[in-house]
């Protein structure tokens, strides 16, 4: 997202320098800075403890300053606000703070702020009163040296006051705020860790507005904003929040689905999958396909997980078979037919025996059926050319079908397929459409053209169809238990043109992770 960083460091000067109250929401990755502009903040706290959170360590510069930068900068990317950066001490002594200065400046980040312990840090709420603070004229060096870095006149560096939570009281307070001042800070920062804002409020008091004042009330968030407001507080940080929401979620949603073994028991409270691939700006990517790409983009590969196996089981290989894992051999074939963008879907069972939750998994990845995508089982074996001829096959829908002899009796669970014509086995055969696709070995008195093998492509007004009649499929009753078999007879009904491209044998669909051998063809299986 493209925003000139000077004027994100401009508009971070004018939050300041204002003359109302104004609010900083904390973020710790690209898509909660996005979140927090999207609410309508309009300027984002990078936070320390937030950022050290969401990477696992502790808020106690145990993360180096080269990666919270790298942090910062996938924030700036992602927004069109300013950023003020918690830049704890500075990672080290004045040089350090030129440089991390000079870093952020360059990443897009339109302020930082220092606070006034020794490094390395430790979270002001974990025994604050036993923390050492750094000397005076050790801290205004600092801050001298970040604005002495800073390229542009409106990069901000922040002074933050320690004093009240080390338990030196309002004079002490006072006294550092007016050095820092003095050496060339832009705004103060003081802090607090009692339940009310008595203390912070007498301190804006004495201060009287010397330079913009900044506040973090985490503790004292009872206090009325109006209080704030009245005191002359310039800039207001909810310093944690969204971190802590995450967690709470995260932990309720990792306890449910333990406990029950299915995704149904927290669909209704996480976001659709749709709504990810928004923040992410899929659309600017597809856009820029269109644009940029030297050619057509390759179709999306979605990989459902069959949920009513139609073959036994085969036979382990023998021992002296070198292995291959299946799932190694599905991304090397892939990748060979330049197929890249690939979405496991989760087929669930339910209502009972016999169903099977296929079009719920493809209705979750509604954001992933873009304008050409190809839907596989995760069960399905086959030869690199079948996969070849159904990319190279005309139509805006395309069935792969397998028109080998069929003997009834010994597949009675087998995906007929009932097509306009048989496999003429021509050199260039002529058009063939799909009718229907049942497990019965008759339909409407006519005999199966052969089986379909579980593969479709959807492409340009295919896929619009494929989404709309989906969406109608939606709204049925017994929506959870259709699959795949009753998606394809609903286009067919919907009298939208379904391709045959036939293949002869060479597939099969396995119930295991079967291995191969390296040096055999490669063949695609789904998973």
């Amino acid at each position: 997202m493209s925003c000139d960083a000077r004027d994100k460091r401009r508009a971070l000067r004018a939050l300041l320098e204002g003359s109302r109250t104004e609010f900083l929401l904390e973020a710790h990755s690209g898509v909660s800075a996005r979140i927090a502009e999207e609410a309508g903040f309009r300027g984002i706290w990078a936070s320390g403890l937030a950022i050290s959170a969401q990477c696992g360590v502790r808020d106690n510069n145990e993360l180096s300053w080269t990666q919270i930068v790298d942090v910062v900068e996938l924030m700036a990317d992602a927004t069109t606000i300013p950023i003020l950066v918690d830049g704890d001490t500075g990672h080290g002594d004045f040089n350090n703070v030129r440089r991390l200065v000079r870093k952020l400046e360059q990443r897009g980040a339109a302020g930082v702020c220092l606070e006034d312990k020794v490094f390395p840090k430790a979270n002001s709420f974990i025994d604050g009163r036993r923390q050492p603070l750094e000397a005076v004229d050790v801290f205004c060096g600092k801050l001298a040296a970040g604005k002495d870095s800073a390229r542009d006149p409106d990069f901000c560096v922040v002074a933050r006051v320690e004093a009240l939570i080390a338990g030196w009281g309002i004079d002490e307070a006072l006294m550092r705020a007016e050095a820092y001042r003095a050496a060339g800070a832009d705004a103060v920062l003081v802090h607090s860790q009692r339940s009310d804002a008595r203390e912070i409020l007498e301190f804006a008091r004495a201060w009287r507005g010397r330079l913009p004042l900044v506040i973090v009330p985490t503790k004292y968030s009872r206090t009325p904003t109006e209080e704030f407001r009245s005191a002359g507080v310039r800039l207001v940080i909810w310093a944690n929040p969204l971190l802590r929401a995450a967690v709470a979620a995260m932990q309720e949603t990792a306890r449910a689905l333990y406990e029950t073994e299915t995704l149904t028991a927290v669909e209704s409270r996480i976001s659709p999958l749709e709504e990810v691939f928004r923040l992410q700006r899929t659309d600017e990517l597809r856009a820029a396909e269109q644009r940029y790409g030297a050619s057509r983009a390759a179709p999306a590969v979605l990989v459902l997980r069959a949920t009513d196996r139609l073959l036994p089981e085969p036979e382990a290989p023998p021992p002296d078979r070198a292995p291959m894992p299946l799932r190694r051999a599905l991304v090397e074939a892939l990748k060979r037919e330049s197929l890249h963008e690939i979405v496991q879907l989760e087929g669930e069972k339910r209502d009972g025996p016999g169903t099977h939750g296929e079009l719920v998994a493809l209705a979750s990845a509604h954001g992933a059926l873009g304008r050409d995508s190809v839907l596989l089982y995760d069960d399905l074996l086959f030869r690199r050319y079948i996969l070849q001829g159904l990319l190279e096959a005309p139509g805006p829908l395309c069935a792969v079908v397998d028109s080998a002899p069929i003997d009834v009796c010994s597949e009675q669970r087998a995906a007929f397929a009932y097509c306009s014509a048989a496999d003429d086995g021509g050199l260039y055969p002529q058009p063939v459409l799909l009718h229907h696709v049942s497990h019965a070995h008759r339909w409407n008195d006519q005999a199966p053209s052969g089986r379909w093998i579980g593969m479709l492509r959807a492409r340009d007004e295919g896929a619009v169809w494929l989404r709309a009649v989906l969406a109608r499929l939606e709204r049925r009753l017994d929506f959870g238990s259709l699959g795949l078999f009753d998606l394809l007879n609903a286009l067919c009904d919907a009298g939208h043109p379904i391709r045959v491209h036939y293949v002869h044998g060479h597939w099969l669909r396995s119930d295991t992770s079967e291995d191969l051998e390296p040096e055999r063809e490669s063949v695609h299986v789904r998973q």
